[in-house]
């Protein structure tokens, strides 16, 4: 008998990305083929996100394509959509399973009861304070480097966002669990390790003992022959002292530092409930920049949230541009039911918030260019990924400081540390070549695994 087929799909951030991964590895051990979505399959699960209200659409669409594409199947629904809007989802005809941020670990045995289930199953359960963080596989999604996931849950309750509804209080998974996880990884060959969360910085609040981020790091920096420590994103006010000094200090902790500005906007971080000012932001970049000379700093902006006037859009470029930022993610403000932005005077036109997001995103890249030829001509270690799709011969990789780096090589080096030299900025690649007593040894043959 054939082995039961399964096609996955994910929408939204990396957190949900890497979540899928994780039960994508659930079927594997279970049993099941992987397809690619959405060919015919048997079970088709779609991971959903509720960040906008078009993350919602795409959402249905998503879910809608997995009906039509074996109407016979169970189609189960999970992730931030399905939590905050179960019914919505329950409502398409051919959902039969909506599980949620909770109880994903059990979604191959649901499946199962949802087969054999006279009418659509609801899993979906609310959060609760004082719940344990939801143990999923480890995500090894290449061989070079591997998502690690250490927390769950936000508690902040920024007036514009849902995440707090969708996924929960905070739950960090125990430092003991996460350090045999690291040491295993290494063990395995893995060169760099990325560290995620829905709050990274909150790590270990909810647990008992000094427990912090800070902490955690000075742990897993002293593993042996770990290459490469990456943290997905910290918000600004979880940058307590000893974390500045971790970060600063310890250079296996790669030179990248994702950190949400949202606004530059004073007026507007106070109505969004973010705590700090966009003084606050700036000197907290030139901090960690004299600790780190050459990091990239990455940052999530909001244009168009109510209230906003085009002075104010204004004092968020002067923020941007005084960060020297090497690139940010630009989002319209979109009202979610159940927020207090949504319900704040002074909306902005869809049209406005269009064309505020048009002239963020070209600074942006503008910025972005502008770092990468700071490291034109040098030579640097690029963790290689892949081969370069559609260029034989070549591979792609990244350095430390998040550059994404092209050059041509002998072979396959995936998951190699090597010295790349930088040469030229083409689109978002900077091509380089190896250096060449590097080279040599790998058409010699006598190239090791750095």
């Amino acid at each position: 008998m054939p082995a039961p087929r399964v096609a996955l799909a994910s929408l939204g951030c990396k957190v949900n990305q890497n979540e899928l991964e994780a039960i994508k590895h659930l079927f594997l051990e279970a049993g099941y083929q992987v397809v690619p979505f959405p060919e015919a399959a048997d079970v088709y699960v779609v991971h959903t996100c509720t960040v906008t209200h078009i993350s919602d659409r795409k959402s249905r669409q998503l879910i809608r394509r997995a009906i039509r594409a074996n109407p016979g199947a169970v189609v189960a629904v999970t992730g931030c959509y399905a939590q905050v809007a179960p019914g919505e989802v329950l409502s398409i005809p051919g959902v039969d399973l909506v599980v949620g941020t909770r109880d994903r670990h059990r979604l191959v045995e649901l499946v199962a009861k949802a087969r054999e289930a006279a009418a659509p199953l609801n899993y979906v359960k609310p959060h609760a304070k004082g719940e344990a963080f939801e143990e999923l596989p480890l995500v090894e999604v290449s061989r070079a480097r591997a998502f690690l996931k250490i927390q769950e849950g936000c508690q902040e309750f920024c007036t514009y966002c849902i995440v707090p509804y969708a996924r929960g209080p905070l739950r960090s998974r125990e430092p003991e669990a996460i350090l045999a996880e690291v040491q295993r990884l290494v063990a395995a060959g893995y060169l760099e390790i990325v560290l995620t969360g829905v709050h990274t910085g909150a790590y270990g609040r909810d647990l008992d003992g000094d427990i912090s981020l800070a902490a955690l790091l000075q742990k897993l920096v002293q593993v042996p022959d770990l290459r490469r420590l990456r943290i997905s994103s910290i918000d600004p006010l979880d940058f307590t002292p000893e974390l500045r000094a971790v970060l600063i200090r310890e250079e296996v902790i790669c030179p990248h530092f994702h950190i949400p500005l949202q606004s530059g906007a004073d007026t507007i971080l106070d109505r969004m409930g973010r705590r700090y000012t966009g003084r606050d932001y700036l000197e907290l970049i030139a901090d960690l920049r004299a600790g780190r000379p050459g990091a990239a700093f990455t940052s999530d902006v909001m244009v168009g949230f109510p209230g906003e006037t085009e002075a104010m859009f204004q004092q968020t470029i002067a923020v941007v541009k005084a960060a020297a930022l090497a690139g940010i993610h630009v989002f319209p403000y979109s009202p979610r039911r159940g927020t207090p932005a949504a319900t704040m005077p002074d909306q902005v036109p869809a049209e406005v918030k269009k064309e505020r997001e048009r002239r963020l995103l070209q600074i942006g890249r503008y910025l972005s260019r502008q770092y990468a030829r700071e490291f034109l001509g040098q030579t640097l270690d690029v963790l290689m990924e892949r081969p370069l799709p559609g260029y034989p011969g070549y591979q792609e990789g990244l350095t430390g400081n998040y550059l994404r780096v092209a050059f041509p090589a002998p072979a396959d080096l995936t998951g190699r540390l090597l010295p790349v030299r930088l040469q030229e900025l083409r689109g978002s690649l900077i091509w380089g070549k190896l250096e060449k007593d590097v080279r040599e040894r790998q058409e010699n043959g006598t190239g090791g695994r750095n």
